[in-house]
């Protein structure tokens, strides 16, 4: 099957007509579709496709957004409590970034911060705030830093393979930690720093089976799953009693 997309991809670069082949990019996932189930241990998708002529490949994966609240603590007459917090929205709630060698470096700024190539550049707002921005940057940075320590940033752009002077291929990693959603995974075309083409395919992430239900039902009535919740734990700790009285 991966084959058949291979050489699918590099038919239609040879068949495009010669004015639309001068910056072609062609792009594909190996599964437009990953379903998180019991027992699921991450995945690795392959995304492969061909480029007409010349040119480095950046392909930037960027997941569901989502808000976030970093807090920062302090030591308070010997305790320790949080005394600021930033709350910051439209924040990617996974990236990850692939390259051919050096394609990131040559980009010129104006194309990394377009397309939100280095972790620096992601769009990242925040809600009304007394703080000032110099001192909002070290939530900005402590959130990138736990994001990457939860494996849902990457700290270094992966490696793009070249097959050949037309192909390529990349592995994108997912850990079990993933969020559901849609994501988009952007390829780009980048010639003398310049993006002159791009492709942007979507990848959706759902949860499937027993956990997915206990997940919606969850999401759309909290009170009666807390209810819910809290009979199953007094249920359980009675049985648990009667079982011991009985062993006793």
């Amino acid at each position: 099957m991966l084959m058949y997309r291979f050489l699918l991809a590099l038919t239609l670069m040879l068949f495009l007509p010669l004015s639309a082949r001068a910056e072609s990019l062609v792009a594909d996932l190996s599964e437009h579709m990953v379903a998180i189930t019991t027992g699921f241990t991450g995945t690795e998708l392959l995304l492969f496709g061909a480029v007409d002529g010349d040119g480095d490949i950046v392909v930037v994966t960027h997941g569901p957004t989502e808000e976030v609240v970093v807090r920062k603590k302090d030591r308070v007459a010997g305790i320790w409590m949080n005394t600021q917090a930033v709350t910051f929205e439209h924040v990617p709630s996974f990236y990850q970034i692939a390259e051919t060698e050096g394609a990131v470096n040559a980009m010129a700024l104006s194309m990394k911060r377009r397309h939100k190539v280095g972790v620096r550049h992601l769009r990242m707002d925040y809600q009304e705030t007394p703080l000032e921005d110099y001192q909002i940057r070290p939530f900005r940075e402590a959130l990138i830093r736990n994001k990457q320590r939860m494996e849902l940033y990457s700290e270094e752009p992966g490696l793009i393979e070249r097959r050949g002077k037309n192909l390529f291929r990349t592995e994108v990693f997912f850990p079990t930690n993933i969020p559901t959603g849609t994501y988009i995974i952007e390829t780009l075309l980048v010639k003398d720093g310049e993006v002159v083409s791009a492709q942007t395919t979507p990848l959706f992430i759902n949860k499937l089976g027993l956990g997915a239900r206990i997940f919606r039902f969850a999401n759309v009535y909290p009170a009666s799953y807390g209810i819910a919740a809290i009979l199953i734990a007094v249920l359980a700790g009675l049985f648990a009693n009667w079982i011991f009285r009985k062993l006793s």
